[in-house]
């Protein structure tokens, strides 16, 4: 077996691949006139090349169809105009600051921004890769009142096209944004072939071969690689229009283009975006994990933004929302260059639809030349990887194993670890060349992994599948590519065994204080409107012994009640505070009687490194005194303890104007007030008490006697 982790290999990679600082991503705002995104309900202003957000106290209508109206009118970069109109109370708020960044699966990425704001505000910041559970995170960033370039950091990144989207919330300060960078630190890829997909007419300069070809002849219509549509022409036997081959006509200077001349959008509603369509069509279906670069020239006879989807074989059967990004045409010719790893929800697709009037509904002229779409080249079988993050041992792809074929056995099998550098994470791709390409194709077994060649596990592709092993050693791999089916076989190292794992009887208490109201009504516990409390004002925090890797999982129990019912919600966080992951355990329901809780958590990809589970323990407006004992964090399989068996230096806790700190288990615990809202007196089990309450009390954050 060619050795992996040999010292010659590890020096190899160390001289010959220096990691280097890498910028993804820049916006400078002062290019644009308005704003440039898709607009999530609030629009940020233009002021002398500043993107400006006004804070709270204004909301955001479009013209069109409007039932409020107000003096002012505010016009995005892609034309459409939107009224500003006053508010009573301040409603919370988001839009995006950056939109088409490439990224790496697992990759870790450092945003810097020049920003200021009329006041001190922290807001919190995504980053995300898609709108359903899971698809982004987090991070708090704040903002001062001079301009200064303001510094934050994501990992665990599970996407390829990533946006960043600013949610100041309820803040009311004025914030200023001149510019947003994104980079990475990494080493320099390994050189690649690109592969060029389209070979007939890519440059419009011959006539189709068959212009007839229509667009649901699945057998031909690949051999078309620019479609058009336009309102009211190809007309079908229901009245609609359908798809045709792109017109190809000559330039005043001799070249050849693909023309759509869109007509007038009058279809109502959001359906009229694709009265007038354009498709860059490849001639095969595209797999997740796949490395693509699009090349293009385009121009429009007006100034117009255009969106991207992605679409199956046949030109409007749509796949998904999202393909290469908007495209902000102008009348000039310009050059569209992107390099992106077809995503999970891409698969199976085969062409990009261009929305022609999603943002504009005039008759507008797009014109489009010299298309390519290039596949990069890569070793395709099975491939493993392997790394051990006990002993600092990490993933090196360009040397992944690949697996053999077994005639005899009909079976696909590879070694992976060696003496001196065991293995007890591995990685199985389809695809080996680029590191992205292999995290974006990986398997992923249904089940847990044992040290037993005849356990058959079913397995799935999926992106970025980090498989944790039962003991680090030399591990045999077996695949069965007929029934879908992998089996793991240890050949030497040592297996994980259990241990006795006994509950930590610990009694934290948190005297959660009240807070001031929350500003929005989505939830049934947030009562009352207008206000700045949030749900983490009061927080308790479960810290495990050491960080958690993506996809490990584990198991944890705990009894629980609280003086009144209340919800807590929770979180992901790396050290307590240190906001990650929004999602982590769930809800959690107190009641006033000790219950038993048990969940079996897996940590996501978002999460990557996690140490801590966060309680939000201010769902609640009220002030609640919350009781919890008898703590198991364990691995599923019972080989590690994540938290000290006794003690409390697992647990910590934080109130209203505190600090996260650890739990005491002596004296009054976290029952300081500095709320500067209400004047509200509590006795020393943290619940709220009459200002004639006699005894010691609690009142603007001092012990005080009422006599």
């Amino acid at each position: 077996m060619k050795k992996l982790f040999t010292l010659i290999a590890l020096l190899a990679v160390v001289m010959g691949a220096k990691a280097e600082w890498v910028e993804d991503y820049k916006i400078d705002y002062s290019n644009n006139t308005g704003f440039p995104f898709y607009v999530m309900g609030y629009v940020p202003e233009w002021i002398d090349g500043v993107m400006t957000d006004l804070g709270a106290n204004y909301k955001y209508v479009a013209v069109e169809g409007a039932e409020e109206t107000s003096d002012v009118i505010v016009t995005t970069q892609g034309g459409v105009e939107y009224y500003r109109i006053p508010l009573t109370e301040p409603a919370w708020h988001q839009y995006f600051i950056a939109d088409g960044i490439p990224t790496e699966l697992d990759g870790a990425y450092t945003v810097k921004a020049m920003v200021k704001a009329s006041e001190p505000c922290t807001i919190n910041v995504n980053m995300g890769w898609g709108w359903g559970q899971g698809e982004s995170t987090g991070a708090s960033v704040a903002i001062g009142t001079d301009w200064q370039e303001v510094e934050w950091t994501y990992s665990g990144i599970g996407g390829t096209s990533c946006n960043l989207v600013a949610q100041p919330g309820t803040v009311t300060a004025t914030i200023e944004w001149k510019y947003v960078t994104v980079s990475h630190n990494a080493k320099p890829p390994r050189p690649v072939e690109w592969i060029e997909m389209l070979d007939n007419h890519r440059d419009a300069e011959t006539p189709w071969d068959d212009p007839t070809v229509r667009f649901d002849d699945t057998e031909n219509n690949y051999k078309i690689c620019a479609w058009g549509k336009e309102k009211d022409r190809n007309v079908n036997a229901e009245g609609g229009w359908d798809p045709f081959p792109c017109d190809i006509e000559q330039e005043p200077d001799g070249n050849h283009v693909f023309v759509v001349h869109g007509q007038p959008a009058t279809t109502e509603g959001d359906a009229s975006a694709w009265d007038n369509q354009f498709w860059i069509q490849s001639p095969k279906a595209w797999k997740a994990g796949t490395q693509i670069k699009i090349h293009f020239r385009y121009k429009a006879s007006k100034t117009v933004t255009v969106p991207t989807q992605t679409h199956y074989q046949n030109p409007s059967n749509y796949l998904i929302w999202h393909a290469i990004g908007d495209v902000n045409f102008t009348e000039e010719w310009q050059d569209f260059d992107k390099t992106l790893t077809w995503e999970n929800d891409m698969d199976g697709g085969w062409s990009v639809a261009f929305q022609l009037n999603q943002n504009d509904k005039d008759a507008i002229n797009f014109y489009f030349d010299d298309l390519s779409w290039q596949t990069m080249k890569l070793d395709e079988g099975y491939f493993v990887a392997g790394s051990n993050p006990a002993d600092g041992l990490e993933y090196d792809f360009d040397n992944a194993v690949q697996f053999d074929y077994d005639e005899d056995e009909a079976l696909y099998t590879a070694t992976i670890g060696e003496e001196g550098a065991y293995v007890s994470q591995i990685m199985i791709s389809t695809v080996r060349g680029n590191d992205a390409a292999f995290k974006g194709a990986t398997l992923k077994p249904a089940g847990a992994i044992t040290d037993d060649p005849d356990n058959w596990l079913d397995y799935t592709e999926s992106s970025l599948a980090k498989l944790n092993l039962p003991g680090a050693g030399i591990w045999k791999i077996y695949i069965d590519e007929g029934y879908k089916k992998m089996a793991f076989e240890m050949l030497a190292g040592t297996i994980n065994e259990q241990i006795e794992i006994n509950p930590n009887p610990t009694v934290v208490v948190v005297n959660a204080l009240e807070r001031d109201d929350l500003a929005d009504t989505d939830s049934e516990v947030r009562e009352n409107e207008g206000g700045t409390g949030q749900p983490w004002d009061n927080q308790f925090w479960i810290v495990a012994n050491r960080n958690l890797s993506a996809g490990e999982v584990t198991v944890l129990q705990f009894k629980y009640k609280s003086s009144i019912p209340a919800k807590t919600t929770t979180q992901c966080h790396k050290e307590p505070g240190d906001y990650l992951h929004w999602g982590a355990i769930g809800d959690v329901n107190f009641t006033e009687e000790w219950q038993d809780f048990e969940t079996t958590f897996t940590v996501p990809n978002e999460a990557d490194g996690m140490l801590s589970i966060a309680f939000n323990m201010a769902e609640i407006k009220d002030a609640c005194k919350y009781e919890l004992k008898d703590f198991v964090w364990k691995l599923e399989d019972g080989t590690e303890s994540l938290i000290h068996q006794t003690g409390s230096t697992n647990f910590y806790v934080k109130v209203i104007g505190e600090e996260p700190h650890v739990f005491e288990t002596e004296g009054i615990n976290n029952v300081v007030n500095y709320n500067t809202v209400p004047t509200v007196t509590y006795n020393l089990a943290g619940q709220r008490v009459s200002n004639d309450y006699k005894g010691i009390v609690i009142k603007n954050g001092k012990k005080l006697v009422n006599k």
